[in-house]
């Protein structure tokens, strides 16, 4: 095998050395024509206000375009933005109101866009607890959400500390009864609030288990164990 010379040496270096600066320089001619027909044509709408000796510094004339390039590409992003946002808006209030035209479709929508609004995350944290309380009559009783501890006027001219509860409605939680109990007649219960908000939706029929550790309901003939 013949040994290369160093022409063939040098030449491969060469081309090896092209093929590795070729993207960076193809990057940089289309980054600094970029700069310069961009930045160009704008610098003078964005620092019109700067000097012209300043400005027109031809030391500083990549530092300007430079600068031109990024605020347009800046503009054009939020111009973006706010594009997709007012088409977006745009297209949720269509779908709407064409679903809210549709008869009973419509009712079913609202209900459930309703009942999402009302327990989303953020409105949630608003109960503090799932609580069982006497109503509408003694001895029946009816969940509830604890959303206020002994607080405000009410809290002032009662004799007992009071605990403010939301009683929700069946199946459609988004109203309900606000009413205000003596803490000894609030019992306080385990489940979660998205369970409790299941067990009032499901009209009763989605019971979450309690205690954990055992199942909702029992086999049929199947008798509960009884504790030593």
């Amino acid at each position: 095998m013949p040994t290369p010379t160093k022409f063939t040496s040098f030449r491969n270096a060469f081309l090896s050395g092209l093929v590795l600066l070729a993207p960076l320089a193809v990057t940089w001619v289309v980054f600094t024509w970029l700069v310069d027909r961009v930045g160009g044509q704008f610098k003078p709408l964005f620092f019109f206000a700067v000097p012209e000796m300043l400005r027109d510094n031809p030391n500083l004339s990549l530092v300007w375009d430079l600068l031109a390039t990024i605020l347009v590409i800046l503009l054009v992003a939020i111009l973006g933005f706010l594009s997709r946002w007012v088409l977006t808006r745009y297209f949720t209030q269509v779908t709407e109101r064409v679903i809210n035209n549709i008869p009973g479709v419509g009712a079913v929508y609202r209900t459930v866009k309703q009942i999402v609004d009302t327990f989303s995350t953020q409105k949630r944290n608003v109960f503090e607890k799932v609580v069982m309380v006497e109503y509408p009559a003694p001895g029946s009783y009816v969940l509830g959400f604890l959303t206020n501890r002994a607080n405000g006027e009410v809290q002032g001219r009662a004799e007992s500390e009071m605990w403010t509860v939301f009683v929700p409605t069946t199946p459609n939680p988004t109203s309900g009864f606000l009413i205000f109990y003596p803490q000894d007649k609030v019992i306080e219960m385990d489940m979660a609030v998205s369970e409790a908000m299941k067990f009032i939706i499901s009209g009763g029929s989605v019971v979450p288990p309690w205690p954990d550790s055992a199942p909702a309901t029992l086999p049929e003939g199947e008798a509960k164990p009884v504790e030593s």
